[in-house]
């Protein structure tokens, strides 16, 4: 037994009962670790300055456990995991650390009742605990990886599992951006390539409308030309019916005294019978006049109409060109066809009441030619059997 002298501060081995030589060369080895641990604890012990007895006490309190740590220390080293297969080896790790926090627990209740019975005391025993802390905090650690092995290991495997499903998850991110970046500059390229085909197809488009716009134009050129060439022979007619009308006013002027009552009833349906030529002619003046204003106005206002519409279907081309550019095409080709076929129609409107004011000249002058001369007064009228 190991006894303190607190005079020389020197430990000393008390004699026992003595033991087998075989036994005693076991032990030599963990003799002499705690020896070292136990000059440590006479140095706590003296630097204190308790007096025997109690040094005594501290001494005989803790001695044991340096025994138990030594032992545990070299058992300790002897167990190694590196398997999950060593399933003893971590069944005698966890009883290791079992025994040993038993003893620390132990340790750390005799160090709160010894530490109650004074100052001193209590720092004694501070000092001796942590040394014994110190001896087996490390070791209780150490068995507490070789009992933890498979949990740490399942740990390590897991860490490096998720560390490999970040990175798989950032590579898989980066080849999704990069996919995404080729679809949209592919989508751009083919947007490009979508207006350039509908700028063409509108150059086009607006070639085929000055191209109908221009034909429009030679017909109405030729409509007015037409129109013209009428106005300037009904107004030959008209100048030649008022000379001729004049004429025989003259005539009927000189003979009227002699022939007013025989030809009274004759001059007035001859009267009648030309104002209402006149009329009808004037009716009819007024009537194509109203006619060719409608018409332009109808025309301007039809262009007007056709423009407006042409604007909104070009800015819906450009909105949707990809979706509907097809469509526009096929539109604009009926509507250029409905124009030039609207334009034919109006060309005909316009031959049609070009032939109309023709038959109505060829009517007035068919009733010119159908006047008679009276022999007596020269006046020109229309015999009752002929009407």
């Amino acid at each position: 037994m190991i006894e303190y002298n607190p005079e020389t501060g020197d430990m000393r081995e008390r004699k026992v009962e003595s033991k087998p030589k075989v036994e005693a060369k076991k032990e030599e080895g963990s003799m002499m670790k705690e020896l070292v641990v136990v000059d440590k604890l006479a140095v706590i012990v003296k630097e204190s300055g308790l007096e025997q007895t109690k040094a005594q006490v501290l001494l005989d309190k803790f001695t044991g456990y340096f025994q138990i740590a030594s032992e545990w220390e070299v058992k300790a080293k002897a167990i190694t995991v590196t398997d999950a297969g060593q399933k003893a080896e971590m069944q005698m790790a966890r009883i290791g650390r079992l025994e040993l926090r038993k003893k620390r627990i132990e340790i750390e209740k005799t160090r709160k009742e010894l530490k109650e019975q004074s100052l001193r005391e209590g720092k004694a025993i501070d000092g001796i605990a942590n040394v014994l802390k110190a001896v087996i905090v490390p070791i209780e650690e150490y068995l507490g990886k070789q009992e933890k092995f498979v949990e740490i290991k399942a740990a390590e495997i897991a860490e490096q599992a998720r560390i490999d499903m970040e990175e798989k998850a950032e590579k898989d991110r980066i080849d999704k951006e990069e996919e995404e970046r080729k679809e949209q500059e592919r989508i751009r390229v083919e947007n490009e390539k979508l207006k350039e085909e509908a700028e063409i197809k509108e150059k086009k488009l607006q070639a085929e409308r000055k191209k109908v716009e221009n034909e429009k134009k030679e017909l109405e050129e030729k409509a007015r030309i037409e129109r013209d060439k009428a106005e300037i022979e009904r107004r030959t007619l008209e100048d030649k019916a008022r000379k001729e009308k004049l004429e025989a006013e003259r005539k009927a002027r000189v003979e009227r005294a002699k022939q007013d009552k025989i030809l009274a009833d004759q001059q007035a349906k001859a009267k009648k019978q030309e104002e209402e030529a006149e009329t009808k002619l004037r009716e009819a003046e007024e009537k194509a006049h109203k006619e060719k204003v409608e018409a332009e106005r109808k025309r301007i206002a039809e262009q007007e109409k056709r423009e407006k519409k042409a604007e909104k279907e070009k800015e819906e081309i450009a909105k949707n060109a990809k979706k509907q550019m097809a469509d526009y095409v096929k539109k604009a080709k009926e509507k250029e066809a409905e124009l030039e076929r609207k334009a034919m129609q109006e060309a005909k409107m316009q031959q049609a009441k070009l032939a109309a004011e023709e038959k109505e000249l060829a009517l007035l002058r068919a009733w010119k030619e159908e006047q008679v001369e009276c022999p007596m007064c020269h006046h020109k009228f229309i015999p009752e059997r002929r009407k």
